[in-house]
């Protein structure tokens, strides 16, 4: 029985806060390093390369019989990744699906999932092979161009790396999250990629500005349409620093109607959405009144392709709808760059450049190592050839050596006394066939040790100069774009990243807009108020108190700028889709200083609504003095919610009108005698804003303006 004070001799005591910290920064590089970070050089976490290394152990090549998924994942699980089967069988499938990979890495046969997020088959009904470019990521292996370190059990050996001749990490991309940290690196075109690594080999001081030339931006496997930013400043930051955020939209096509109502058709849809919950959410919002115009929503996809049909009413307006379904569903998303991966082991931010020229480096050291391999091999055949060539040189001697000898070890030491040969070069001389003896089997042999020694120069030379090893990289580039690479798939367009305006989301429409005298104001549209018979008794169009009455209804568009005069002199201008909508009429409306800033007691004297600010245009403005003013409408842009002083007023003067004119209208103006005065809009001097009126008609004590409009010239 051991005692306590044996016990506490073999117990170390330690804090729990020091084995808390210990064991949780242990776990966490474990998933960092082990499981959710792809390496730099290969793009691969570590699942992916051990079932593609797997695969290619097993022998299923792309031209090869496909074999059960169920085997291969055994395959992985026994030897090189002692985890769960779902996770691998997952990793798998994701390879082997085209919406996910921009180029697959797996052939597969089945159900391999969908992109309405269906889940694939079990392991035990799919079958898998290579995709043919995944040979590319596993070229060259077996010539000791990557280390191999022991498996966990230690009784195989598995690769650290693998030599990529694919630019994996940038065409495919990675996402994945850590502990503490994520990674989100966005897929591109391959060929793009290949011009990029090419272009960097020619000019190794290219700065992101010059690669993005190149590079247009991501290329997603669904496609879509990327929103790049005002001068493509968007992506140049992302690629610069490693970490940005791009606005993906669907590729969406309005079809103007011929006989039936116009249409909407998706047929490219942004990364990693799911189209069936597309379909599904688009549907509920067009059932619940919060996009209008929607009558119907069908998804007509097939073999061929993505194809999303959104059906409109007749009277809908197809670009609002469209922007609503950007703003309020999955069409349009937000990509965001964390391009973070492992380099020798640490994760890194990197930007661009960065995941070039370490690929690049990758590349070198791969071609080198592999340059290294084929040299010892060559060497040896050739050291081999050279003894075959002795003996054939001296043949009758060697035939008599080994004649005479008693057994095998007498006549290879024999040999290597007479003509100094090697011991590896006797026994091959003993190993050759009698066929070898022919002319013609000589003469091949001879062209063997000729090619060799021509293949060691060439090798010895590419080792002695490390432009010629980047050469070849750029050759193998070269040969990568022609044999796999392919088109776009994305859009890219140099359009500013910004959400939707309400001007973009809201539907033209006819509206009525009223002011009451107590400053209340509402919108209804015009449908609300329909057409009576003679006798009719009409329709309330709006809820006031006994000392209220309205003063002011506008009709106008939803897109029209309201614009509104105090007695005052100042100008107050709101978007009308921005007045509150009541679709009940009886209502008294929200009070105007809730929209803008009139102050208490000031009056609305005139109300105008204007489809722009535009150039050309003039605003007549009226006193009760009878002092009238001519500015341009434009002057007016840009007004706060305070509003702006649109004419100085005398004091104890008031602003009666205010109109919209141009030079070639005429104008009268009323006073309360009744005396009018009608005069050409062009003979009014134009004034800047800040300024006063000029006098325009003569009045008699007691007498003032009361009105004034604009009439047709000559009317």
């Amino acid at each position: 029985m051991v005692s306590g004070a044996s016990i506490a001799k073999i117990l170390t005591p330690v804090r729990i806060e020091e084995e808390l910290r210990t064991s949780y920064l242990d776990y966490a590089m474990s998933v960092i390093v082990a499981r959710a970070l792809p390496d730099v050089r290969d793009g691969l976490k570590p699942v992916q390369r051990r079932i593609l290394y797997a695969m290619h152990e097993l022998g299923l090549r792309p031209g090869s019989p496909y074999k059960k998924s169920a085997r291969i994942v055994g395959e992985v699980l026994g030897k090189y990744h002692p985890h769960g089967d779902a996770p691998v069988y997952e990793a798998m499938v994701r390879m082997a699906q085209d919406f996910t990979l921009r180029y697959p890495l797996v052939d597969g046969q089945g159900n391999f999932g969908s992109i309405d997020d269906d889940p694939p088959a079990a392991m035990r009904y799919t079958e898998a092979r290579l995709a043919p470019i995944a040979e590319q990521m596993l070229a060259d292996i077996e010539r000791d161009t990557v280390d191999f370190v022991p498996n966990f059990d230690g009784t195989l050996q598995e690769p650290v790396v693998l030599p990529a001749r694919l630019p994996n990490l940038l065409v495919n991309g990675a996402s994945g999250i850590a502990v503490g940290m994520a990674t989100s690196i966005p897929p591109h075109n391959l060929s793009e990629i290949c011009d990029a690594v090419v272009y960097l080999i020619d000019h190794p001081d290219a700065t992101v500005e010059d690669l993005l030339t190149i590079i247009q931006g991501p290329d997603f496997p669904t496609g879509g349409v990327l929103l790049a930013g005002e001068g493509r400043q968007s992506l140049l930051r992302a690629y610069d620093t490693g970490q940005g955020r791009v606005l993906l939209r669907a590729k969406a096509e309005i079809q103007e109607p011929k006989k039936g109502r116009p249409a909407i058709v998706i047929t490219q849809i942004p990364y990693q959405v799911n189209k069936a919950s597309l379909v599904e959410r688009i549907a509920l919002l067009a059932r619940d009144k919060k996009i209008e115009g929607i009558a119907e929503v069908r998804d007509e996809s097939d073999r061929e392709g993505l194809r999303v049909v959104v059906e409109l009413k007749r009277e809908a307006q197809a670009e609002i709808v469209l922007n609503n379904l950007f703003k309020h569903t999955a069409l349009q998303t937000a990509f965001t760059f964390n391009m973070l991966a492992l380099v020798e082991g640490e994760p890194r931010l990197l930007g661009l450049k960065d995941l070039l020229s370490l690929y690049i480096q990758h590349r070198q050291q791969v071609v080198t190592r592999r340059a290294q391999h084929d040299l010892r091999k060559a060497r040896e055949r050739a050291h081999i050839l050279e003894g075959l060539r002795i003996a054939l040189q001296f043949l009758d001697e060697v035939i008599a050596i080994i004649r005479q000898a008693p057994d095998a070890d007498t006549a290879r030491q024999r040999l290597m006394e007479r003509f100094g040969l090697t011991q590896a070069q006797a026994q091959a001389i003993l190993d050759m066939q009698l066929r070898r003896l022919t002319a013609l089997d000589r003469r091949k042999l001879e062209e063997e040790y000729q090619a060799l020694r021509q293949e060691i120069e060439r090798l010895e030379a590419l080792l002695a100069d490390p432009q010629k090893v980047l050469a070849e990289v750029r050759r193998e580039t070269l040969e990568l774009k022609k044999e796999h690479g392919d088109p776009r798939k994305t859009l890219v367009l140099a359009e500013e990243t910004r959400e939707l305006s309400r001007e973009e989301l809201v539907p033209h429409a006819q509206v009525v807009v009223t002011l009451s005298a107590n400053g209340y104001i509402k919108r209804v549209p015009v449908s609300t108020y329909h057409r009576q018979h003679r006798a009719g008794r009409g329709v309330k169009g709006m809820l006031t108190r006994e000392d209220d009455a309205i003063r002011h209804l506008v009709v106008c568009d939803t897109h029209d700028t309201l614009l509104l005069f105090s007695e005052r002199g100042r100008a107050y201008a709101l978007k009308v889709y921005d007045i509150p909508d009541d679709a009940a009429r009886a209502t008294r409306g929200t009070p105007l200083p809730n929209l803008v800033g009139v102050s208490g007691g000031e009056a609305i004297t005139s109300a105008l609504a204007v489809p722009t600010l535009a150039e050309g245009a003039f605003l007549l403005l009226c006193t009760r003095r009878g002092e009238v003013k001519r500015i341009p409408l434009a002057s007016l842009g840009g007004i706060r919610a305070s509003g702006l002083v649109a004419m100085d007023l005398e004091k104890g003067d008031e602003l009666v009108s205010a109109q919209v004119a141009n030079a070639e209208d005429e104008v009268v103006l009323v006073t309360r005698q009744g005396i009018g005065l009608r005069l050409r809009v062009g003979a009014i001097p134009l004034r800047s804003r800040q300024a006063g009126g000029v006098k325009s008609i003569r009045l008699v004590q007691g007498d003032q303006v009361v009105a004034m409009e604009v009439v047709i010239p000559g009317g």
